[in-house]
């Protein structure tokens, strides 16, 4: 079968987005690495499916596999990617838009054609629900990786997240400590491993390894979990500006119990079809 596709990507993280609600096909493991393949395939870090919701409260389904065909629970940048393809393809009319995902339910607002807002929920630090094995929650923890003794934060925007706090992001050794942090037994279902660098209480430099897809040139769950655990740590102020390889988002948290909102780019590459 043909399928048709749109590639997009926010601030650099870019995805290949399936409207499944005018077309019928059944995501497979070795067709998502395929499309993933930025050799034989289209090309991107995650895919995105659109599909009808089947919660009457919400607006659509949004499914997101990574490149090596893992699906997991939450993608910020490509929820903003989400809430302009479903405008631009007119499958729905509104500027606030609510999506299912497999991490619970985001609300999208469209600010202009190019910006969106993330209302991503509030984070979750308890270790059970990240998950991380650690005997109680607490603001940092230690992580034995490759035999060294890294500290940590730790918390789930619908999906985990580990921080370490670097003195510089260039300089940060992503490559290596980013699997093994990602694969760290401590994580039962794996990492999204950020390396932060602050600048000022008002803006961080960000590296991310995505657990499943690399290092990315953009994570907005990453973003949203560096900015927290910056702000629980008292080294941030509520809004913060995260710049990462790929571009600028801006993240706002009111604190424990409050949702993490995030407002950032979105951009069309090219459109297509290929053959499954």
């Amino acid at each position: 079968m043909l399928l048709k596709f749109t590639k997009m990507h926010g601030a650099g993280n870019d995805f290949v987005v399936i409207d499944l609600i005018t077309q019928r096909y059944q995501p497979r493991e070795d067709d998502i690495r395929r499309l993933a393949d930025r050799h034989f395939g289209i090309g991107c870090d995650q895919v995105l499916l659109v599909e009808t919701p089947d919660r009457p409260e919400v607006d659509f389904r949004y499914r997101i596999f990574n490149a090596d065909g893992s699906e997991v629970e939450n993608c910020g940048n490509g929820a903003r990617c989400f809430a302009r393809f479903v405008r631009d393809k007119h499958l729905t009319g509104k500027r606030v838009i609510r999506v299912q995902t497999a991490g619970g339910v985001l609300e999208l607002r469209l600010r202009d054609k190019h910006r969106v807002e993330v209302d991503m929920g509030a984070p979750i630090f308890e270790p059970a629900r990240i998950p991380l094995q650690a005997e109680a929650m607490a603001d940092h923890y230690v992580l034995d990786v490759n035999g060294q003794q890294l500290e940590i934060g730790a918390l789930s925007m619908g999906n985990p997240h580990a921080i370490v706090r670097v003195d510089d992001t260039a300089a940060a050794p992503v490559a290596t400590l980013g699997p093994a942090i990602e694969r760290h037994p401590r994580f039962p279902q794996r990492a999204n491993a950020g390396f932060m660098q602050v600048l000022s209480e008002q803006e961080i430099k960000l590296r991310v390894y995505e657990r499943g897809a690399g290092e990315t040139l953009a994570c907005g769950t990453g973003a949203c979990a560096a900015a927290v655990y910056g702000m629980l740590r008292g080294w941030l102020r509520d809004t913060v500006t995260v710049s990462l390889p790929g571009g600028k988002l801006e993240i706002h948290w009111s604190g424990p119990g409050k949702p993490v909102t995030m407002t950032g780019p979105t951009a069309v590459v090219f459109e297509g079809s290929i053959r499954i």
